[in-house]
């Protein structure tokens, strides 16, 4: 696929550095000379230098036959006049465009084929929001992913020592919290997944369950803990402000802004939430505001040291949970599980949003794993049993790549957990966990609809 990647920041970089690995032909558009540069010397890529919505500057990126444009410009009207050009001029398939700014998201209609003709708007923020909320309301989880629009739960949790299902077999998996296992993890390498798998201490398991089930199946592998109270945000940005907005109801919420201008601002907009004006990395600071008794510290700023900082102190006052969010992949392996709890990158989120749109079949749904390395799909099966290899089929006779299992599907908004003797019928919603993310051609390959196929 050829794809135009408009804009070399943080989340442009890593997603192209990701689509390249899969083969597409990846032309970056950006105005820094020196960041282009070095992404053609790291990368197997093309770059092209200008401004991303010149008509000019796209024609010698080759939008007259790409088959989608990625706008993550830093700028939302840079990012939406591209893909007004792109459409109007070019008559691109799929247009994408990052678009933060809630000013232009709150009016319908200003989106769309007759409007601003931006395919999908991708907005990391929202998604990662979504995600950092899941986890201050189910603290014992290292990640929850929706699937099927929230109603089932991708969950990663650390086994601890003490639960109820740690030591025992999976078989055991109480009937009260029903999931589906479909990964573990064991000193950073898959095991077999088995009913006579054992689960040990320390192991990072993945489960699919239905959302409303999520907490009973995380009690089965993690330590009893008290329901988060007290949190506090490190950062008033735009982040910060929709976490706060979200979660201010239900919390008593603490958010540490460095900017006085921005806390006057936050007092305003956050009724219910307690606007500190003070440094998030100093020491005295969260000992003054007794961290140590909060339940969970979330580090929200736009600056990775400074997330990573604040997480480590707070962690050090005593803080139940801490959560960092890093924008550069290098930190990620190196903090997370030992100095801090949680980190979060906001590109994995918008990989996943933009992988929805380049991969082949009916896809509804994909979510990038462990750094990029496994992944989660929804996809439709289409066909019927003369022109699909799935419809028509139990699980069990599915040839899937080694490391790849379905873990549920939706049939008719009803969700069951696959069985090998599970038959996969024409319609079915499939959610499939890839250990190995480069076997996707093979998964995808598996649900196209063929009329030779007999």
């Amino acid at each position: 696929m050829k794809i135009l990647v408009l804009g070399a920041g943080q989340v442009g970089r890593t997603v192209a550095g990701a689509l390249s690995r899969e083969n597409n032909d990846i032309t970056v558009v950006d105005r820094n000379r020196e960041t282009l540069a070095t992404l053609e010397e790291r990368l197997d890529i093309k770059t092209v230098h200008g401004h991303a919505s010149h008509p000019d500057v796209l024609i010698r990126a080759g939008a007259e036959d790409a088959d989608l444009i990625l706008a993550v410009t830093d700028s939302d009207e840079t990012n939406m006049i591209a893909c007004q050009v792109a459409y109007t001029l070019f008559q691109t398939p799929v247009r994408l465009a990052r678009v933060r700014s809630s000013a232009y998201q709150k009016y319908e209609g200003l989106f769309g084929r007759d409007a601003v003709p931006i395919t999908h708007i991708i907005n990391p923020e929202t998604l990662l929001v979504n995600s950092i909320t899941h986890l201050v309301e189910q603290t014992e989880a290292l990640q929850i992913l929706d699937f099927a629009e929230g109603c089932v739960h991708l969950v990663a949790v650390k086994a601890h020592a003490g639960g109820p299902l740690v030591g025992n077999e999976l078989r055991h998996l109480s009937s009260n919290a029903p999931a589906r296992i479909v990964a573990i993890y064991r000193g950073n390498h898959a095991i077999d997944v088995e009913d006579s798998t054992v689960v040990e201490a320390n192991d990072e398991v993945f489960f699919f369950a239905a959302s409303e089930d999520t907490p009973a199946v995380l009690k089965a592998f993690g330590r009893e803990t008290r329901p988060t109270r007290r949190v506090i945000i490190a950062g008033g940005g735009r982040i910060g402000l929709h976490l706060a907005s979200r979660i201010e109801s239900s919390h008593l919420v603490k958010v540490i802004e460095c900017d006085r201008g921005r806390c006057e601002e936050l007092s305003r907009l956050l009724p219910q939430s307690i606007i500190l004006h003070g440094d998030v990395s100093d020491a005295s600071l969260l000992k003054d505001e007794v961290v140590g008794d909060s339940d969970m510290f979330c580090a929200v700023t736009n600056d990775d040291e400074t997330n990573i900082l604040s997480a480590i102190l707070a962690k050090r006052c005593g803080v139940s949970k801490s959560l960092a969010i890093i924008n550069n992949p290098d930190y990620l392996d190196i903090i997370q599980g030992d100095s801090v709890d949680i980190a979060l990158s906001p590109a994995s989120f918008t990989i996943g949003a933009i992988l929805t749109h380049t991969r082949r079949g009916d896809v509804l749904a994909v979510h990038s794993l462990r750094r990029g390395v496994a992944e989660a799909i929804e996809i439709i099966a289409h066909g019927n049993e003369q022109t699909s290899r799935v419809v028509g089929r139990n699980a069990r006779n599915l040839p899937l790549p080694e490391g790849t299992s379905i873990g549920a599907l939706i049939r008719k908004g009803e969700l069951l957990f696959v069985k090998p003797e599970t038959v996969i019928r024409m319609d079915d919603r499939v959610i499939l966990f890839l250990q190995d993310k480069n076997q996707i051609n093979e998964v995808e390959t598996l649900f196209q609809v063929e009329s030779t196929f007999l």
